[in-house]
């Protein structure tokens, strides 16, 4: 008899996680490409670095090569577009963007916006804090910058590519989306040059600032599940899911 019912069972549980993992895959590998393998790769840099403050191979190289390109114009191009990664700058772009989903009333956004930005920079400064790597002094840079925290990982990459993914994110499914996807590349890309060619920053503090930044923007947005905004971002009227609770999260509530 209990070989009959497993013989039942079986095929039924096959049939049953075939249709949830069909349903699912998106979400799977979205978890897979967006939060694990950013996170595995901030891991395995952090490890690294934690081992030896010294970095990888590669580091000095690629600062070495991008210094050699130094000159004038170039100096104060870096000196000027770094200005434009820094926390003074960010934050009030992410108070008007914050501002303008408030309006909307997509609280739901506005929340995702908040959460993971405020968690970007946590994670930036406990890191910096716990890593405690020395910034690199392969030149003199000090009459051009100053940067007196630590290395590990960059702030200016975090804040940078924090505020694209969110962006991209909220624009998801719109023609808006392509735009913030190329610019905000571009944006990011930009800010990451900079911090090589004034030295302030090793190639794998800027790319440990990436990943943990997409791992995080990510991650965060598969727990919110903010709205995917469309075409008509400033007269659409947001939808019920924006400013409520879904069920199960209602559920989570009144399970606490």
């Amino acid at each position: 008899m209990f070989s009959t019912n497993l013989s039942k069972l079986i095929p039924s549980f096959l049939n049953f996680s075939k249709k949830l993992l069909v349903a699912r895959w998106r979400s799977l590998v979205l978890l897979l490409i967006g939060v694990y393998l950013p996170l595995q790769i901030f891991g395995l840099l952090a490890v690294e670095v934690w081992k030896n403050q010294g970095g990888f191979p590669w580091d000095v190289p690629i600062l070495l090569a991008v210094h050699s390109t130094a000159q004038p114009q170039l100096d104060v191009i870096a000196v000027t577009l770094a200005l434009f990664g820094k926390i003074e700058i960010v934050l009030p772009v992410v108070c008007v963007i914050a501002l303008v989903l408030l309006i909307q009333k997509r609280w739901r956004s506005l929340t995702y916006l908040l959460t993971t930005e405020i968690g970007s920079a946590i994670i930036n400064g406990t890191a910096k804090q716990f890593m405690h790597r020395v910034r690199p002094h392969l030149w003199e840079w000090e009459s051009l910058v100053s940067e007196p925290s630590f290395s590990f990982p960059s702030a200016h990459s975090m804040a940078t590519m924090t505020l694209v993914a969110v962006l991209v994110i909220l624009t998801w499914g719109s023609v808006w989306c392509w735009v913030v996807s190329i610019a905000g590349s571009l944006f990011v890309l930009g800010i990451g040059w900079t911090r090589l060619y004034l030295g302030v920053h090793f190639p794998s503090d800027i790319l440990a600032g990436w990943m943990v930044s997409i791992g995080w923007a990510i991650g965060v947005s598969l727990i919110i599940r903010p709205h995917l905004t469309k075409d008509t971002i400033v007269s659409e009227t947001p939808p019920a899911e924006e400013t409520t609770l879904l069920p199960e999260e209602t559920q989570l509530i009144g399970e606490e």
